[in-house]
């Protein structure tokens, strides 16, 4: 996916529509990129700037019903209008803490304001099971989301991100997880094509520390996605051309995000049509085995649990194609087969039966 310009416009491969919030590669125009908006805060303090959820009004003229045009992105959800229904985010969010996240969304519309409210409410995510919903129907809050994304593009390549830059994304990436999460919004997140705007973080090679915190909250995202099993949302991810991207920070990433990755992986296998596509082409199905080989060689000097439980997982799920269970008999890895990672076998029961259950099936 090529980043969007700086002069705004359609996004050419999600439909979502940008203002040109970018950041340039010269420090100083990164600072102005980071205030251009200040000039529309006015304009916004004498609306409604979010929803009224679970029956409590968070300002005057706050109304139920569909939402229009949020300034260069359709709405609040880069669609065409988002009906907000008066139970919307239910009952939790009429307690004293929801005036304060109401305040907070409010203040993402002030360029001054914007990166600490994004930490705070990232901070609260956990606190209220329906803040992904109230996001997602606050009139503008999606799209301020999204240009906080979109921003950092030219700082991706060649890699000029800083920890601050990266932090400050990441807390957008967090609230954008919620929204994956919750039922009400996942699908509709889908729909609006969203996860494709993170493919450009998962491309990135950079091993430092704000890259790879890119690459592990985008990982999030996608497997608050997947981690449902819905079959709409796996073709999504084989359609749009993930596993690629997918695969390669299963070979390459940090051991989080190995372990994200490789989750989100059996998730998309485990669907038919996600196993379909893998097992279907040779090349790709010889290209997942090594790839998982190497995971698994990786581990040798500093094994995880976690990761090895979910390598073993996919192993047994493709073993059900004939062509790659002949392949795993020929090339399986033999630190899964010899005694290199027993001290897991000891510590692990679920982790013996899964390598169990794998060598009984190649067998």
């Amino acid at each position: 996916m090529n980043a969007a310009t700086s002069s705004g416009g359609l996004h050419p491969a999600s439909g979502i529509v940008t203002q040109g919030y970018m950041y340039a590669q010269h420090p100083q125009q990164q600072q102005n990129a980071l205030a251009q908006s200040k000039g529309s805060d006015a304009k916004y303090q004498n609306q409604a700037l979010y929803a009224r959820v679970g029956g409590s009004a968070a300002g005057s003229g706050a109304a139920s019903g569909s939402y229009g045009a949020a300034p260069g992105a359709g709405n609040a959800a880069g669609t065409t209008g988002v009906p907000v229904s008066s139970n919307a985010g239910g009952q939790a969010m009429a307690d004293g803490d929801s005036e304060a996240l109401y305040q907070l969304m409010v203040e993402l519309f002030s360029a001054t304001n914007r990166e600490q409210a994004l930490a705070e409410l990232s901070r609260r995510r956990d606190q209220n099971p329906d803040l992904g919903v109230a996001l997602w129907n606050a009139y503008g809050v999606m799209t301020i989301l999204y240009q906080e994304i979109i921003a950092i593009y030219p700082l991706l390549n060649p890699p000029a991100l800083t920890m601050s830059v990266s932090n400050r994304v990441c807390n957008s990436l967090a609230l954008l997880q919620l929204v994956a999460t919750h039922e009400q919004t996942r699908m509709q997140l889908l729909k609006a094509n969203v996860p494709q705007l993170l493919y450009p973080f998962l491309s990135t090679t950079s091993k430092v520390k704000q890259y790879d915190n890119l690459r592990l909250t985008s990982l999030g995202v996608i497997g608050a996605l997947v981690k449902y099993d819905n079959r709409e949302v796996i073709s999504f991810f084989v359609v749009t051309e993930f596993l690629p991207l997918c695969l390669k920070i299963m070979d390459i990433g940090s051991e989080l995000c190995k372990v994200v990755a490789t989750f989100i992986f059996q998730k998309i296998i485990i669907d038919d049509g996600g196993f379909q596509y893998v097992t279907s082409n040779p090349k790709r199905l010889h290209t997942v085995l090594v790839i998982l080989n190497n995971v698994v060689n990786q581990m040798v000097t500093m094994p995880s649990g976690r990761l090895l439980k979910s390598v073993t997982k996919c192993l047994i799920r493709l073993a059900d194609n004939q062509e790659a269970k002949e392949k795993m008999q020929e090339g399986l890895s033999e630190h899964l087969r010899d005694s290199t990672f027993a001290h897991v076998l000891a510590e692990d029961v679920s982790y013996r039966r899964l390598i169990y259950q794998l060598l009984v099936k190649l067998s």
